[in-house]
């Protein structure tokens, strides 16, 4: 066994958990992305907003998508300016 075939083992072991971690607690996921970008959009003023939801709903997408279905993470709730 090389040691690129541990890596990769290694890999397919973090991506299980990653998804087993989304399908059971996506909301959670969801709302820790949401306030990560928040707080990054806060930070640099709002200039980067639009930017910064992209990342975020890229990120959601991401790793909604671990397991082949888009089921776990909601969407963003509407919010008021």
């Amino acid at each position: 066994m090389g040691i690129f075939d541990k890596f990769k083992g290694t890999a397919e072991n973090l991506k299980d958990k990653a998804t087993d971690l989304v399908n059971e607690h996506g909301d959670k996921v969801g709302e820790g992305l949401d306030k990560a970008g928040d707080f990054v959009d806060e930070k640099t003023g709002g200039k980067y907003g639009d930017k910064i939801d992209t990342g975020v709903e890229k990120a959601k997408d991401g790793l909604d998508n671990l397991d082949g279905q888009n089921d776990d993470i909601p969407d963003k709730p509407n919010q008021s300016a």
